[in-house]
């Protein structure tokens, strides 16, 4: 069995400990969050795209304030404590939301700050999840292991819609969050098992994990604004997060006229959830590594900016809702399958420090400045009579600067390694 287990992972023996705690680890916390995520989508679209701009300025500034204080857990703290700390926090956010709603507060006035918290903890807990890995792991072992530790993620995030529509009608939306909070406490006991597996199996040259990071509270941020390859990373997320914003919104506008009854939105969202963390799985356990040993890492980057291209072309030329799923879908499912394991693969050739803060700072206050960025210019070509068409044949542009940006990262991650 283990024969086996090692042949269809790619694994070594030493490492499936790590690798089924990895998996289990991202399971719970992906879990976590698709368990809130068709309300947070549902409350996009009762807000209108006329506001999406505003809740993506606040989603930024609101990443601004947390991370120095990120920083400074990050300069007094070993990672053993300093990974719990950050998911016993979020999870008294959710029992705090929990108690607001119990205690009668409407939900349609926690609506805006709901879409706010979970748009920074979607991208918070799943960044330091990745700092994780690429500390535990070296760059090769990356390469074979990331995908089926991605793989993780997906089968939480298909498990999580799963218990939204099994549990909804029972629990209450209310209680939904004490189950995301007690998932985010079972990723904790995962991160003692991956400490504990990590001191019998040091990183060769890697500082002993039991040392705090250390560094100033901004170092993730001068780190990431100084070197090249950091910037270059910045760059290829800002091509992402614009696009996806661009997308995001013209999901809201024909998903709105397409589908008028909020129920019947709320469960197409949970549907594509569902179809595109199902379509990831596969992918992820049966193409990515394999794909990524033949093609590199800088085709596999530029694999989703091509499909972009392909994809903006097509809802321009036919701007409607089975046009947008179709993109949307495969759009996310190669995010989520190919780009993301490789992105968090590059970090793997950078120091400790920078995996933690300048990472983090990539992750949330460069991602959510993106969405904000563009969300304004998304509003202005709206403002100026754009449609979704227009919009669509105006992001092409940036999906070609994407391609040209993934090679180069390709291209300096091999130096960096050698």
């Amino acid at each position: 069995m283990t024969a086996l287990l090692c042949r269809a992972l790619r694994a070594e023996p030493r490492e499936l400990a790590a690798l089924a705690w990895s998996f289990a680890y991202f399971f719970v916390l992906l879990a976590a969050y698709y368990v809130l995520r068709p309300v947070r989508d549902e409350m996009a679209v009762q807000a209108g795209a006329e506001r999406l701009q505003w809740l993506f300025t606040a989603t930024f500034l609101a990443m601004l304030a947390l991370v120095p204080a990120f920083g400074w857990l990050c300069a007094r703290l070993p990672r053993a404590r300093l990974l719990p700390v950050v998911y016993l926090f979020f999870a008294l956010n959710l029992v705090g939301f929990w108690a607001a709603l119990r205690s009668g507060v409407p939900q349609k006035d926690l609506a805006s700050v709901f879409f706010v918290w979970v748009s920074i903890f979607n991208l918070f807990v799943v960044s330091v999840f990745w700092s994780f890995m690429a500390d535990l792991f070296d760059d090769a072992q990356a390469a074979r292991l990331f995908a089926a530790i991605a793989a993780g993620g997906s089968c939480g995030a298909i498990a999580g819609p799963a218990a939204t529509a099994t549990l909804a009608p029972a629990l209450g939306a209310a209680n939904l969050l004490l189950v995301s909070a007690a998932l985010l406490a079972a990723a904790t006991g995962c991160i003692l098992a991956l400490g504990a597996w990590a001191r019998r199996n040091p990183r060769r040259g890697e500082p002993r994990a039991e040392e705090p990071i250390g560094g100033s509270i901004v170092a993730g941020a001068l780190a990431a604004l100084s070197s090249p390859y950091l910037l270059g990373i910045c760059a290829w997320l800002l091509c992402y997060t614009s696009l996806s914003t661009t997308l995001y919104f013209q999901q809201v506008e024909i998903v709105r006229e397409a589908v008028p009854d909020s129920a019947e939105r709320t469960r197409l969202f949970a549907t594509v959830d569902l179809a595109v963390n199902s379509l990831t799985l596969i992918v992820q356990l049966v193409v990515t590594a394999r794909l990524g040993a033949l093609l590199g890492v800088g085709w596999m980057l530029a694999l989703m900016p091509v499909a972009s291209l392909a994809g903006f072309v097509w809802l321009g030329a036919v701007p409607t809702l089975a046009v947008l799923l179709a993109f949307g879908i495969t759009r996310r499912v190669g995010e989520f399958a190919i780009s993301k394991p490789v992105r968090e693969a590059l970090y793997t050739v950078v120091p400790r420090e920078d995996r933690y803060k300048a990472k983090n700072f990539i992750d949330t206050v460069i991602y959510r400045g993106g969405d904000a960025f563009s969300g304004w210019l998304v509003g202005a070509l709206r403002g100026a009579g754009l449609g979704v068409s227009g919009i669509a044949w105006a992001a092409l542009p940036v999906a070609a600067g994407w391609v040209a940006v993934s090679f180069w990262l390709g291209r300096r991650q091999g130096e960096l390694r050698r």
